[in-house]
């Protein structure tokens, strides 16, 4: 269950107490937030962005009506493309268009970091990890981020031969 592995994550990214219950459903293992006052939030987008707004932290949604449009394009694109993907071939591409289209960007959404740059590194992690092959794809993704900025778990977008060493001249 990666997604509420990677929800625990973004609480603590926020400053959120802990103790939210998290469980999931159905085959693709979708997330599932019990909420303490209502009925229960399903979905990775839906419950990153019900924690982003409980931190008061809605800056991460965009601060524009096309930022804010970006934002949930981008996190559409990682519950749609990048999620449930294994086969090389489709990460190969997924990576090279992720790469191209970054090429004149900071961030996802342009200038500022926003949930979208959070849970799109979440899920590229994984592949990161796969080969240096693609792992290279990943450099311009990498240098594309200010490394001032700490994202959970203390790793860093613009270094990641320092924070994956088993994708460098493998």
């Amino acid at each position: 269950m990666a997604s509420a592995a990677e929800l625990k994550l973004l609480e603590k990214s926020l400053g959120l107490s802990k103790g939210n219950k998290y469980s999931a459903q159905g085959e693709r293992q979708i997330p599932v937030l019990q909420t303490n006052n209502g009925p229960s939030l399903t979905g990775l987008t839906t419950i990153a962005t019900h924690l982003v707004k409980q931190a008061n932290k809605e800056y991460l949604l965009g601060s524009t009506a096309e930022e804010k449009a970006i934002v949930h394009q981008w996190l559409e694109y990682r519950v749609t493309r990048v999620d449930g993907h294994s086969n090389k071939e489709d990460i190969h591409t997924l990576l090279k268009d992720l790469n191209s289209y970054l090429e004149d960007k900071v961030y996802l959404t342009g200038n500022n970091f926003t949930l979208a740059d959070i849970l799109l590194y979440y899920g590229l992690h994984r592949f990161i990890l796969l080969s240096s092959s693609q792992s290279a794809l990943l450099v311009h993704q990498a240098q594309s981020l200010n490394a001032s900025i700490t994202i959970p778990q203390g790793l860093y977008w613009r270094y990641p031969s320092l924070y994956f060493p088993s994708c460098v001249g493998s």
